[in-house]
């Protein structure tokens, strides 16, 4: 039997979520993984069971949010408070990348997957 948490490119599975959440921690340094994520999370979406689809929204939530973020961090720079709004949104995005995996691998759905906080 195999382990419902082994990383997956299956839609249907919790180790294809987890795949996500790790591409956009890889991201973070690499810069294109998130965008691999965040398609693998359009074609998962609608797939799996209620759990999975939760992870497979907040997903897609973290992609939209953090670009948003980063751009109106970047945008601000120019006034130096855009630094601090790069460094909020790299910490949000962290948090909730693993907010997710921990919940992922208890088995456990996102609460609030369209929450703009943590």
């Amino acid at each position: 039997m195999t382990d419902p948490n082994q990383i997956s490119v299956d839609p249907n599975t919790r180790g294809n979520a987890n795949l996500i959440y790790i591409l956009y921690l890889v991201g973070i340094v690499v810069g294109i993984t998130p965008i691999v994520g965040v398609i693998m999370a359009y074609l998962g979406k609608g797939k799996g069971d209620a759990v999975l689809e939760s992870h497979y929204n907040n997903q897609i939530n973290i992609f939209w949010k953090g670009l948003l973020y980063s751009v109106i961090g970047v945008v601000l720079t120019a006034v130096l408070i855009g630094v601090l709004i790069l460094l909020a949104a790299l910490v949000w995005y962290i948090i909730r990348c693993v907010k997710g995996m921990q919940a992922l691998s208890a088995g456990q759905a996102i609460e609030n997957p369209g929450s703009w906080l943590f």
